[in-house]
């Protein structure tokens, strides 16, 4: 009864508090003989701790709470753990949900009013305040002028054919999060190993053509820079995974587990076309729909933009100037519902080489086919194909 009178002192917006306020508060919901009168108030007055340790309170209060939310999620698993019936993976997968929402102090499923909502949007407003770039850089000024950054909790599609360098670009990207600003970011390569991936990266940083260091022809310049390009990337917080075949279930564990170890903040997939479900499903569209909607889930559970790497059917080879549209999505599915933006790479070098009067231009378009939350436009990068690197360069004025 004292804590709730309190709180209605508290709900008032009294700008004073003090133990006559508390008394009189008491005294008119005719509760004060019921506690035990004024002077057990002047009593707990005096038997208060010093605010002095007020933030060591706060914590014990918080790692009790903490303790309460273990207590309870540990019940729900083992409750779970003892019916026999269900999917096993599905089963851990939702244990390790439970435990890792509360080594993440979150609280899963809860509806909120909108008081609390519009509080948290101002709060939001204020911390972007004066940055342009509210999510992370890529690295390409006219794309993050586009898209403020990769964004937390949205699921962003980088899709091509083969041979126009989504991978590379993806990378350049993850590179740029990792090494350049130091920020943790994972990779699941499910085309390379991370041999082949972390020999690429190695190679595109010390600007050497790959060709020369798969065929042994480095010479000691070329070789110094892989050593210096080796020492900048070997200390950065970047982690790669190369399970082939992942499922869905196997990729969230691991990525929870890299959250919790080394607070990745952006997330990788090379590419979605390599996954499976890991169980028989009607049709390869619904799987890849599964697929799809977990990666998306994945995005809002960890917070962190997951970037992932998707194949285009070959309706953009027939079509004049080749470039790819969004329904070009292979076994798409729900992928262009699930996704917040939808990024397509074109090059049309890709289409001429060879031909003699052709002069190759050596350049790139990135075309924005869908963003949730701002416009869509083509921006024009530089590519070099010998060191597998994008550049930036002048934005094409041309929406899509």
């Amino acid at each position: 009864m004292i804590f709730e009178a309190i709180i209605s002192l508290w709900d008032k917006k009294s700008d004073v508090f003090d133990l006559l306020l508390l008394r009189d508060e008491l005294k008119n919901k005719k509760q004060l003989d019921e506690v035990g009168g004024a002077e057990y108030l002047v009593k707990v007055a005096e038997s208060v701790p010093s605010s002095a340790n007020v933030e060591h309170y706060l914590q014990i209060i918080k790692d009790k709470q903490m303790m309460r939310e273990l207590i309870s999620a540990a019940g729900e698993v083992l409750t779970e753990a003892l019916d026999d019936s269900g999917n096993i993976a599905e089963k851990l997968d939702r244990a390790e949900q439970k435990i890792f929402l509360v080594t993440q102090k979150k609280v899963s499923g809860n509806a909120a009013s909108m008081k609390e909502l519009l509080t948290e949007a101002f709060e939001a407003i204020d911390k972007r305040q004066g940055h342009h770039i509210t999510g992370l850089p890529t690295g390409f000024a006219e794309l993050d002028d586009l898209t403020c950054g990769l964004q937390n909790g949205e699921m962003i599609i980088i899709a091509g054919r083969p041979s126009m360098g989504k991978t590379s670009f993806a990378m350049n990207i993850a590179e740029h999060i990792g090494a350049d600003n130091n920020i943790p970011v994972a990779i699941f390569s499910l085309e390379m190993s991370r041999q082949q991936l972390a020999e690429r990266m190695l190679c595109s940083r010390g600007m050497i053509d790959s060709q020369l260091v798969r065929k042994g022809l480095v010479n000691d310049n070329q070789y110094q820079e892989l050593v210096h390009a080796a020492s900048e990337l070997s200390e950065k917080p970047i982690y790669v995974d190369d399970t082939p075949g992942i499922t869905p279930l196997e990729l969230r564990g691991k990525a929870r587990r890299l959250k919790s170890r080394f607070g990745i903040r952006s997330i990788f997939i090379d590419y979605l076309q390599l996954m499976s479900m890991g169980s028989s499903v009607e049709s390869r569209q619904q799987e890849v729909s599964e697929i799809s909607r977990y990666l998306k889930a994945l995005a809002r559970e960890l917070e962190v933009p997951v970037v992932v790497l998707s194949q285009l059917n070959r309706a953009a080879e027939g079509r004049e100037g080749h470039r790819p549209r969004m329904s070009d999505l292979r076994e798409s599915g729900s992928i262009e519902q699930d996704a917040d933006v939808i990024m397509l790479i074109h090059r049309e070098d890709y289409y001429h080489r060879g031909e003699q009067d052709y002069e190759d231009t050596a350049t790139a378009e990135v075309i924005i086919a869908k963003q949730r939350n701002g416009p869509t436009d083509t921006v024009e990068l530089g590519f070099n194909g010998m060191y597998t690197r994008f550049a930036n360069k002048a934005r094409v004025k041309e929406p899509f």
